[in-house]
């Protein structure tokens, strides 16, 4: 036997190209295959786990599922009560009648049960091979009880090394390897590396058993590399079917990642395809573990808005919380404060006084760290209340606070950045030319200034060295465009009002996470040169030229500046948001 590696160090591999996974690759504007995905498995009658689990899973993250159930097993939040197991006989049919209609692009086996169910679905791997195979080895409840017979553990053992990658929890893993459970990653690590080395199976070491604030999961490979992908833990009981859900869903991202192969031979001349470029490797396992690990979180976190169970156990998760999240963004409907035309008493939004501006948000937007110059832009600030606090709800936002946002969704959001700022820069520089003071002309031609300065330090610092989408996203090009026609329209005010929000709520946001800031915070630098007082005191600046500009126009003009302020707010929200859209 090879001698088995210790355990490697391991850190989060190379990022991917932004936009390199299938959410955010261009191929995915076509019309891609749909992976097909068997799950072999139990059933969980209340829908968390189980069966169900698996193909509300792979529906989420892109794949066509199909079962084939192992047990039948009466279940809820709070436990199992009772198991029944169909004949064997029962269980070929199922396998059977799948393979005989579909082809099936790759299996996640879950509860197995017995040592005959496990020879049994081996054996018919063995003669009906797909090209994708995930393990859940479904041994060991969150509870500790065995789930699995003692004299079927190593038919289990012997059925690892015919699939591709393997998702025992810490317990699991522990008793795979005939070890004490690990309490740290560095021991996890170990027993994986040793595993995966006997086995040629990846291994994935599951975060969520451990203690610490990473709840992250690492793919440790045959080669004994890895690859980590953190993730913050959540205080939640809705975990139940995790484990499920997970192994369900990398089945998925796996194919999805193995057909993008076949597209890519498919434009390749026949003699410069070789058969290794059909063949996963690890930063395809990479990139489909951070997929499937991100859209779990989202999951977990949004689980007790299900209000499924008694309470008394673990609820499930919120598998479409991401799809949810995704067609609320898509909407097209007209942003509401573009339709009012009266507050909620009745009155008429007519621009005459700061109270008959814009309609109150049902949201309070409390108190601002930069103070309004004045009424109006108190008013500015009061109606944008929803929207700011949804700005500061972002998953993206929230991550970068607590320092556990993937390194590649905060690159696309600076690629993004730099090339707002360059647009930004001209409409400040707009707007500059458009002043009727000296004063003004000298304070937006110094933001033009600063803009262009900041786009060429990202170039020289976070992007030098990664890879670029060499364009702007929708997102970016419609707020830079809505940026520079507002500042070149007939309207000095609407141009000031459209052009606030990027220094006032990145100020905000700033003033919010330098709070969480310390030395070792992977993105200090960008919390600090928002969070500082140099930019709190052009920000004031700003409010107090926008608070002149307001003062001195006509109501009319008024209202369609204040309806500027609130779209670019709206865009703001939706600036922070899209690399969690791009790459998620």
């Amino acid at each position: 036997m090879a001698e088995q590696p210790t355990a490697p160090a391991c850190a989060p591999t190379t990022n991917p190209v932004p936009g390199a996974s299938a959410s955010g690759n261009p191929r995915a504007a076509r019309a891609a295959r749909v992976p097909r995905i068997l799950s072999i498995a139990g059933t969980d009658p209340s829908g968390g786990a189980g069966i169900q689990a698996d193909l509300k899973s792979i529906a989420a993250s892109g794949g066509y599922g199909m079962c084939v159930t192992t047990s039948l097993v009466a279940q809820n939040t709070c436990g199992v009560r009772e198991v029944f197991t169909p004949p064997l006989e029962f269980l070929t049919a199922q396998l059977a009648a799948v393979f005989d209609d579909v082809t099936v692009d790759a299996v996640k086996i879950g509860m197995l049960g017995d040592a005959d169910t496990i020879r049994t679905v081996r054996t018919w791997l063995s003669e009906h091979p797909v090209p994708v195979v995930v393990l859940d080895p479904v041994m060991i409840a969150s509870s500790g009880d065995r789930l699995l017979q003692a004299e079927a553990e190593q038919a289990l053992r012997d059925l690892v090394p015919l699939v591709n990658v393997i998702t025992p929890n810490i317990p699991e893993l522990a008793v795979l390897c005939q070890k004490e459970p690990a309490q740290t990653f560095d021991e996890a690590h170990e027993q994986a590396a040793n595993l995966a080395a006997s086995t040629g199976t990846t291994v994935i070491v599951k975060g969520g058993h451990l203690c610490g604030q990473d709840a992250g999961n690492t793919a440790v490979f045959p080669d004994g590399t890895c690859a980590h992908v953190r993730t913050p833990r959540l205080d939640s009981r809705n975990t139940h079917g995790t484990g499920c859900s997970l192994s369900s869903s990398l089945a998925t991202r796996l194919c999805v990642e193995l057909l993008q192969h076949t597209e890519a031979a498919e434009h390749t001349e026949a003699a410069e395809y070789t058969a290794e470029q059909s063949v996963l490797t690890s930063e395809d396992t990479h990139r489909a573990l951070q997929w499937s690990t991100r859209w779990l979180h989202e999951s977990i976190a949004a689980g007790a808005g299900l209000q499924v169970g008694s309470g008394e156990g673990h609820g499930p998760v919120d598998h479409a919380a991401r799809a949810r999240r995704l067609e609320a963004a898509a909407s097209a409907y007209p942003w509401h404060h573009l339709l009012a035309t009266t507050d909620s008493e009745g009155n008429t939004l007519d621009g005459t006084s700061p109270e008959r501006l814009l309609p109150v948000s049902p949201v309070p937007a409390g108190e601002a760290v930069v103070k309004p110059a004045g009424p109006w832009t108190a008013a500015l600030w009061a109606a944008g209340g929803e929207t700011w606090h949804q700005i500061l709800d972002l998953p993206f936002v929230r991550a970068l606070g607590d320092g556990t946002l993937d390194e590649d969704l905060f690159a696309f959001y600076l690629d993004q950045d730099a090339l707002y700022l360059r647009d930004y820069s001209r409409a400040l520089a707009t707007l500059s030319a458009r002043a009727d003071t000296a004063e003004a002309q000298v304070h937006w031609a110094a933001g033009a200034h600063e803009a262009i300065a900041a786009e060429s330090q990202l170039h020289e610092g976070w992007l030098a060295n990664r890879a670029r989408l060499g364009g702007p996203s929708p997102i970016t090009m419609g707020y830079t465009n809505f940026l520079r026609a507002s500042a070149a329209g007939d309207d000095y005010v609407v141009g000031a009002a459209a052009i606030l929000p990027c220094y006032w709520l990145y100020e905000e946001v700033g003033a919010v996470l330098s709070s969480q800031n310390h030395a070792d915070h992977p993105y200090a630098e960008w919390l600090s040169m928002y969070g500082g007082e140099e930019f709190a005191a052009d920000v004031a600046r700003s409010l107090a030229e926008v608070e002149r500009a307001f003062e001195a126009a006509s109501p009319a003009q008024r209202v369609r500046a204040a309806q500027a302020y609130l779209s670019a707010c709206v865009y703001e929200r939706e600036f922070f948001d899209q690399a969690h859209r791009a790459l998620r």
